[in-house]
């Protein structure tokens, strides 16, 4: 007896579970997609050469967009992940050959993993369907970005479409140059990381248009909240990122947590389809460094010192502020004065017995801090 034909109903509702099959084995097999489309992919074109890491950045997102589009059924060219990627393709300047190229390896990585599954590889019924699904999210990814590289390619250089935030490049010409000028003054520098807890979460749950609509609103609140000299700059693709000039630990670290709470108490949306509420919360970090005359800021390890304390902050429970304070190797003699608890004079005595030794830094004669801070913990009370 022939089995009856299914509805369109049950026809629609085994397309989507096919789909979340797919996307979510692509997903768990990322790490093997990944490696092996650096693998093949040819890191040296002509005389420019692509380093690994860098390979392995755009592998990740690759996947991640491949999985997003097969779930949705397309990919928002003014979306964040599509966004992300022109970020990263302009890093290094990829041309549209190189990343075409380099989608393609990851489509047919994905594919031969997809291959070896037992619910829908190559021995099984729903294999060509489950095949063609990948490619057709290949062609939605790159059809976004090229829609995103012809209608917007000035614009995405220095503001971000979703959140009309600055881009991450804006951040990295204007770090440098903020850190000079807190060495030219003496002054703190503070940058912080704001990071929505888990989007990806609120994305699955009530749809990508909540997700954008959460980045989008976040970019208008941290824009009016910000003082106009501050940079507020869209970091990555749920993490925005505020340059402080002249801000010290305290004044940043207490402006972290009233971001926080006010991202907490302002930023809640409702799914319409089910009525339920999507809780947005952040995680901040938080680091503030000082330059003297002579002795600058690294501005790459504050960045390094900031993603590492957001790390901290999204390991250690999310929704809570960690903080990073990076002090100069000198110490001026004023207060050098203040942590001893003594005077000009004092220092003076402390140099000529041999305890301290001054180090001379551009015009200014300085003590290590190091020496000056063993100094007071052994100091008797």
């Amino acid at each position: 007896m022939d089995a009856e034909p299914k509805s369109p109903q049950q026809e629609q509702g085994l397309d989507v579970d096919l789909r979340r099959h797919v996307a979510h084995h692509l997903v768990d097999r990322a790490d093997v997609v990944v490696a092996d489309t650096v693998a093949t992919f040819p890191l040296s074109v002509g005389s420019r050469r692509l380093d690994a890491d860098y390979c392995v950045k755009l592998g990740k997102l690759c996947v991640r967009l491949l999985a997003d589009a097969i779930l949705e059924g397309h990919l928002d060219s003014r979306g964040p992940g599509i966004s992300e990627l022109s970020a990263i393709v302009a890093e290094r300047e990829l041309s549209p050959d190189q990343l075409f190229m380099f989608v393609h390896i990851a489509m047919s990585t994905g594919i031969d993993e997809l291959s070896l599954d037992p619910r829908v590889g190559a021995t099984t019924e729903p294999w060509p369907q489950a095949a063609q699904i990948v490619r057709r999210a290949a062609f939605d990814l790159l059809a976004a970005w090229t829609t995103r590289s012809v209608y917007m390619p000035q614009r995405s250089s220095i503001e971000d479409a979703l959140t009309t935030l600055h881009t991450r490049p804006v951040l990295d010409a204007v770090l440098p140059k903020e850190c000079q000028r807190a060495e030219r003054f003496e002054h703190w520098v503070s940058l912080m990381l704001i990071d929505v807890d888990n989007l990806s979460g609120i994305n699955r749950a009530h749809g990508y248009g909540v997700g954008d609509r959460i980045l989008e609103r976040m970019g208008i609140l941290l824009r009016a909240y910000f003082r106009q000299h501050d940079w507020v700059v869209r970091y990555a693709e749920d993490t925005i990122a505020v340059l402080l000039p002249e801000t010290t630990p305290a004044d940043a670290l207490s402006l972290a947590d009233r971001t926080r709470v006010m991202v907490e108490d302002r930023l809640t949306f409702r799914d319409y389809r089910t009525d339920q509420r999507a809780e947005v919360t952040v995680s901040i970090a938080v680091t503030s460094a000082r330059a003297l005359e002579g002795e600058p800021i690294d501005h790459e390890r504050l960045s390094a010192e900031v993603e590492a304390a957001l790390e901290r902050a999204k390991g250690g429970g999310r929704n809570r502020v960690e903080n990073v304070v990076l002090m100069p190797r000198l110490m001026s003699i004023e207060e050098a004065t203040g942590h001893l608890g003594t005077t000009l004079e004092g220092i003076e005595a402390l140099v000529a017995e041999g305890k301290l030794e001054p180090v001379k830094a551009g015009r200014h004669v300085r003590l290590e801090r190091a020496a000056v801070e063993a100094m007071v913990r052994t100091r008797p009370d």
